[in-house]
């Protein structure tokens, strides 16, 4: 801020107590708008630069004793304190220009830095160095017009100016020369293994705009560390909180941008992922919330778990785009793009597409041996020989499940802890009726992650299906809500739990949502499901199908339903609707 009531000819500087009969005059005006905060922000600068302590006045410092942050404040993260900085400035601008014209001190915060200036209104506006100590200027950004520059050190300082500018000139003209040869799409990450240096990675941005009012930037800092937390729960992606500190800013692949927005009660929580490599927004959403409804930190959870779902999950979007993107070519496959091509085949689950993941997988496990995700997804890839091996077209004489209960080790060995790896242990402890144990690594694969909605939807199902048909079905129903997995996956799940409680009409309807052709174990529950309604001539033609398409499947009713529903009552309501259009099924004995 200058002023035109500063006169260049003189350089007096105010006195320690003039400066402090000024911030009284300031602070007791009402043209001066800063809350509690904002006061003892200003109170505190100008009094540690009075006593000559001006050198320490950082945004460390400041956020420890005026906002009583904790000493892992990180000013990189937490912009809490420029924030501030940048009020007080325009608060001191308005002060003034309004009610101040006539003071005869000047109190300003140049920006770049946390030093305040003090000056008489009729002087030249420096520095006050009579009452600073020997380090003022560090921190400080001085701008051309805040100092007048006399005779032959005018023209050293033009002099300087000329060559600074030039200087400038041809490190930008470098910069966009060279930026081409050094740009990644996915550089290495330092310290970081092959495989997880493939991953995509992540940088959050801000969810407030730094002129916003203190409530809204309370709210948008507490949800973009949600957000952070939420997201680092993946192990397939790696989330940047500091851009500034990675090794390659560029190499990042995406940004997570957004803000709050509030009107009265009302929150509405805007996010949207930005591709670097053109700008592209490959995803947005909004969330609305009342804050009478719900608290502060209810609401940043909820946000925050649902925006990491959407974003990071397995069928989300970022897994959507890179799939698009990144088609491995040849031998060059790394293990990420093998992920890729998994989630890919369980999509199109067809015969060619698993056999492409599975060899896929199969070097990357040899490439990167370290890599559990990769040991996790071969498993789950030789487990769907057995459990959807009529899709599939996999000859009865092949023992997947030994392989499948391999690579699961394997991959718990390397990370216990891993969401994927405890889900490829709960599916292949479940097909070896080791049901304690899988409904353990599901457990734990969902405290791990609940946001990652294959993990739930598949534990829900083995729930379920283990006769817990409340609580895995909620999951399950969630799962669907969120346009989980594969097309119509979890929907037979659905038709299965409304079967389970009898409601038929909700059964068959849950069964036609499912997709058909995605597995004829589906088409076996809309059979069980059109003999209990009582609708034989529907039945009838989803009977020739399975005979024609699934002989063998047809041949095995009994095996194939009790690898999936563990309790003999469950197992009884299934065969009841196969019974019931003529099907020859001995009742079940107990386990």
């Amino acid at each position: 801020m200058s002023s035109a009531k500063v006169n260049p000819l003189t350089n007096p500087a105010p006195t320690a107590e003039e400066v402090c009969r000024q911030l009284e005059r300031i602070l007791s005006s009402e043209e001066f708008h800063r809350p509690k905060r904002g006061r003892m922000f200003l109170q505190f600068v100008i009094g540690e630069t009075l006593a000559g302590r001006s050198e320490f006045l950082k945004a460390f410092t400041i956020a420890n004793e005026v906002f009583g942050r904790e000493a892992s404040f990180d000013p990189q993260n937490d912009p809490a304190v420029r924030i501030e900085a940048g009020r007080i400035r325009r608060a001191l601008e308005r002060y003034y220009l309004v009610a101040g014209q006539a003071d005869e001190v000047i109190i300003t915060v140049p920006k770049g830095g946390y030093v305040p200036h003090f000056e008489y209104a009729h002087g030249l506006r420096l520095p006050a160095s009579p009452i600073q100590g020997p380090n003022v200027a560090q921190g400080v950004e001085p701008t051309s017009h805040e100092r007048l520059v006399p005779g032959s050190r005018r023209s050293l300082f033009l002099t300087a100016l000329v060559l600074g500018t030039a200087l400038v000139i041809v490190a930008a003209f470098l910069y966009i020369a060279l930026a081409p040869a050094f740009s990644v799409s996915r550089a290495p990450i330092s310290g970081a293994s092959p495989a997880e240096a493939s991953q995509p990675r992540v940088v959050v941005g801000g969810f407030a705009d730094t002129n916003a009012a203190d409530a809204i930037l309370d709210i948008g800092h507490g949800l973009r560390d949600e957000i952070i937390s939420q997201l680092a729960k993946f192990d397939d992606i790696v989330v940047v909180s500091d851009p500034l500190r990675a090794d390659h800013p560029a190499a990042a692949g995406y940004t997570l941008q957004g803000n709050v927005q509030l009107d009265g009660d009302r929150l509405r929580s805007v996010a949207r992922l930005v591709r670097q490599s053109d700008g592209a927004v490959i995803w947005a959403n909004n969330y609305d919330a009342n804050l009478k409804a719900q608290s502060k930190l209810a609401i940043q959870a909820d946000v925050g778990q649902q925006i990491a779902s959407a974003v990071a999950e397995p069928y989300g979007a970022i897994f959507q785009t890179e799939t698009v993107a990144r088609q491995p070519q040849g031998g060059g496959w790394d293990a990420h793009a093998c992920t890729l091509v998994y989630y890919s085949y369980r999509r199109s689950m067809n015969a060619q597409s698993h056999n492409t993941a599975r060899d896929c997988l199969e070097r990357a496990t040899q490439r990167f041996p370290k890599s559990a995700t990769s040991w996790a997804l071969l498993s789950l890839t030789y487990l769907d020989e057995m459990r959807f091996r009529y899709k599939l077209g996999i000859s009865s004489t092949v023992q997947p499940l030994e392989l499948a209960a391999s690579a699961a080790e394997r991959a718990a060995a390397l990370a216990p802890d891993n969401a994927r790896v405890l889900q490829a242990l709960m599916l292949v402890s479940f097909f070896k009726d080791e049901i304690d144990k899988a409904l353990q690594a599901g457990a734990a694969a969902y405290a791990t992650n609940p946001n990652d909605t294959e993990v739930a939807g598949e534990y829900g199902l083995r729930l379920a299906m283990s006769g817990r048909w409340q609580s895995g079905c909620e999951l399950v129903s969630s799962a669907v809500n969120k346009n989980a997995g594969p097309k119509g996956y979890y929907e037979v799940g659905m038709a299965l739990c409304a079967l389970m409680r009898n409601d038929i009409q909700a059964a068959e309807l849950w069964s036609r949502m499912s997709d058909l052709q995605y597995n004829p174990m589906h088409r076996l529950v809309l059979l069980s499901i059109l003999g209990a309604v009582g609708k034989t001539a529907e039945a009838k033609q989803e009977k020739v199908w399975l005979d024609v398409h699934a002989p063998e499947m047809m041949n095995n009713i009994r095996r194939e339903v009790s690898l999936r529903l563990q309790r003999p009552e469950d197992q009884e309501r299934f065969f009841n609707g196969l019974r019931a259009l003529g099907l020859a099924i001995e009742p079940t004995r107990g386990k």
